[in-house]
């Protein structure tokens, strides 16, 4: 059976919403844990693929930060905004480790039970940032390079729940 994507995998835009107000009221005062998750809504990355993020992968030319694949995915180098990039980079120079994100898997699961605006996964991120970019830009090729998926049958999900989801509410409604 192939994998389905459907609402309690990614979040809507007013969870997105919610979230991001979540992160602004915080990002002074908690600006690792925000910065987590701001990273996994702006890249698509897995958690272990966020915890594993180095110094060195932050390039200040193209404001990017390189992600290593995981899963047999392969390696990429994403572009954040502009505003994202600094607050990360100004965060990584605040800090004595190599890695910017120097916690454990449970513990990042932790903190997004605490900011989490709904009841679901932390892989709800990179299922929002794949959905965005695909309705952004209808290249299916651009959200495949993205996640870092091998084969575009992986990616191909995302454009079939889009275009369903479009095409039902263009007949029913």
């Amino acid at each position: 059976m192939r994998y389905q994507l459907n609402k309690n995998k990614y979040l809507l835009t007013p969870e997105v919403d919610r979230l991001t107000s979540i992160i602004d009221t915080y990002i002074d005062k908690d600006p690792r844990n925000c910065l987590i998750l701001l990273v996994g809504l702006k890249t698509g990355a897995r958690a272990q693929e966020i915890l594993n993020i180095q110094k060195s992968d932050l390039n200040a030319y193209d404001m990017s930060v390189f992600i290593r694949g995981l899963k047999g995915s392969n390696d990429r180098e994403i572009p954040l905004p502009n505003g994202l990039f600094l607050k990360l980079q100004r965060y990584a120079e605040s800090i004595d480790t190599q890695k910017v994100f120097n916690i454990t898997y449970d513990r990042l699961y932790q903190i997004w039970d605490v900011y989490r605006p709904v009841p679901k996964k932390f892989h709800s991120l990179r299922h929002t940032f794949a959905i965005q970019l695909y309705r952004k830009t209808k290249d299916l090729r651009l959200v495949q390079v993205a996640l870092g998926h091998r084969n575009i049958t992986n990616t191909m999900i995302y454009a079939d729940y889009v275009y369903t989801q479009d095409e039902l509410r263009k007949l029913i409604l």
